[in-house]
């Protein structure tokens, strides 16, 4: 050892890195007995301004976050852990995605020359009140209730500023200023800056820097010693802005909850390539829960979804659980009513085209039957209230396009209801009507119907069209009408007799209204199948009754269909248990689901 160096203890060295490990920056707890100092939290209107630092327990922290008013934005700010705060809820939190900096007042200087063109100005009528909800609007930000700022605000605690145009009146810029010594009852000393915000209609230059400097002067007449903000990573105008007059960036950190306002700060960048909206809300539910998404075929809907160790690939709704001999019983309709027959559904009688004499004996028996291929989906192919043997024929012929195989059944009468199973459980119930277009007087039958095709794929991101062909043709027929004839106004014309949305049928909500002998059928029938995500369709005199024909099991169901249902979201929990938030978990639990 040189004759200069001074030796050590040992136990320095680890005292040291204690230290470091313990407090390294971080923004320093107020680890005190008052009790007022603890857990600390501002009314802001927009939301509440926590104070991570007067937290000591994050299950504390946690709980409070989860007290979220909707239609708020609450913000936890200087949590001295966050990568704990967050692993202890990840479905519920995230960090967002911003800088923290910081003014020193002591050193900070005023401008020498006063901006001209507008004043700045406290807040001090419902006029301006309304100019400031008009700002943070414009600026995608959570607007105040008037009440808040003449009944709740706490004018000691919070300033409101507004930037006024001295020519014509306009409130063209405002800000919001917390002294944090009476928001935390002395536990922290500082103060910051909240909800910036600039017109973009302003005439005048410098608005948003007079706003900053008049707040930083008020407080740094307080006597307080620091201001600090919170900007976003990559909103560079502002940090240029800020470090113009003088912020340092430090390391402090925000925490949010997962809500519909801040989506955007933790779903990551939206998916680019085109999907079918069948694709689309299931990724989207993915992205606001942070489940990795990868494109495999954006034109067949393929993607795959990874979370937490686990990937799934997907083709809409149908994934990797889905069982290839469940998928086969799905595709040949004449097994899939042997299975559900033998689990002891309800089903109309069937035979397989073929006998021309059997064909007419069937006719016979049932007077009128439905004509379908043995395999495929949307509808396709398929000829419904079939009553003379020519038209049987001329519609096997047509299913023959689409399979090998035709069925030939009776026809029951009575509503369609689509009943979404996913895990065993039905989600989602509804009735679907088939396609139909309503006279004008004045228009043909079909400029009519290519209107409402056009309707329809607006609506569904061009999913459901109607088609004019030989089913529709013998729907119009049946009716009396043709392709030119102009339908009475007010006059209502079924032009399919299929409810597929891909063929122009509509879809309506009855979950709540639906027999649980309908759904309990529902789900025998996915249990017999051993599916844990299909559509049922069943044929029912009424939703509201027991009676019912099982008519088939769709192994890929449309999920977009279902609104106000959240079955995407059901969909995601069952992929990845997970990624429900602990809350709704909680919920489930106590409900036995």
């Amino acid at each position: 050892m040189a004759e200069h160096e001074v030796s050590r203890p040992k136990g320095a060295y680890d005292h040291r890195l204690k230290r470091l490990r313990d407090h390294g920056m971080k923004p320093e707890y107020r680890a005190d007995d008052i009790e007022a100092h603890k857990n600390r939290v501002a009314d802001c209107g927009w939301g509440r301004l926590i104070f991570g630092n007067t937290f000591s327990d994050p299950e504390d922290l946690i709980s409070v976050l989860r007290n979220e008013q909707p239609d708020r934005r609450d913000i936890a700010f200087y949590v001295r852990d966050p990568h704990v705060l967050v692993g202890s809820a990840p479905q519920e939190l995230f960090l967002d995605p911003s800088h923290t900096y910081r003014l020193d007042l002591a050193t900070y200087r005023p401008a020498r020359n006063r901006r001209k063109g507008f004043t700045v100005r406290r807040l001090a009528s419902r006029r301006d009140a309304e100019a400031i909800n008009v700002l943070y609007g414009s600026r995608n930000m959570v607007p105040v209730s008037l009440d808040f700022f003449w009944n709740q605000m706490d004018q000691r605690e919070m300033t409101v500023l507004v930037a006024e145009e001295d020519e014509t009146g306009e409130i063209v810029g405002t800000a919001m200023g917390i002294n944090h010594d009476v928001a935390t009852n002395g536990a922290d000393k500082g103060s910051s800056l909240w909800c910036l915000a600039v017109s973009p209609k302003a005439r005048f230059p410098g608005i948003g820097e007079a706003l900053v400097r008049r707040l930083a002067e008020q407080f740094k007449g307080r006597g307080i010693p620091y201001m600090d903000l919170s900007v976003m990573h990559d909103n560079t105008q502002a940090i240029a802005l800020y470090e113009k007059l003088g912020f340092k960036r430090v390391p402090f950190f925000t925490v949010k909850m997962k809500n519909p306002i801040n989506e955007a700060l933790y779903a990551g960048p939206t998916v680019e390539e085109k999907l079918n909206p069948y694709a689309t809300i299931i990724l989207n539910e993915a992205r606001r829960r942070g489940i990795r998404s990868e494109i495999l075929d954006a034109d067949g809907g393929f993607f795959r979804l990874s979370y937490g160790g686990r990937s799934i690939r997907c083709r809409e709704s149908l994934t990797d659980f889905t069982s290839g001999v469940a998928m086969s019983i799905c595709d040949d309709k004449s097994v899939t009513q042997r299975v559900v027959a033998r689990a002891g559904l309800n089903i109309p009688r069937q035979i397989l085209a073929g006998d021309a004499g059997e064909t007419e004996a069937f006719l016979e028996t049932h007077g009128s039957v439905v004509v379908k291929p043995a395999r495929g989906e949307q509808g396709k192919g398929i000829s419904i209230g079939l009553t003379e043997l020519d038209e049987v024929q001329a519609a096997i012929e047509a299913a023959r396009t689409f399979s090998n195989d035709v069925l030939i059944e009776e026809c029951v009468e009575g509503d369609d209801l689509r009943l979404v199973v996913i895990d065993y459980k039905v989600v989602a119930a509804a009735i679907r009507r088939p396609a139909e277009i309503m006279g004008d007087g004045r228009n043909t039958v079909k400029d009519l119907i290519e209107a409402q095709s056009r309707r329809r794929a607006a609506a569904t991101g061009g999913e459901s069209r109607i088609p004019i062909d030989e089913e529709t043709m013998r729907c119009l027929k049946g009716a009396g009408y043709d392709l030119e004839s102009v339908l009475p106004e007010g006059k209502s014309v079924q032009v399919r007799k299929t409810a597929n949305l891909h063929t122009g049928g509509t879809i309506h909500d009855v979950t709540g209204e639906t027999n649980y002998t309908l759904i309990d059928a529902a789900i025998r029938a996915a249990r017999a199948i051993e599916i844990p995500v299909t559509g049922i369709d069943l044929m029912v005199p009424s939703h509201r009754e027991p009676d019912y024909w099982f008519i088939e099991a769709n192994e890929r169901p449309g999920l977009a269909n279902h609104e106000p249902q959240p079955t995407a979201e059901r969909f995601v929990d069952f992929l990845f248990p997970l990624s429900m938030p602990q809350s709704v978990r909680n919920a489930m639990n106590r409900n036995n689901l």
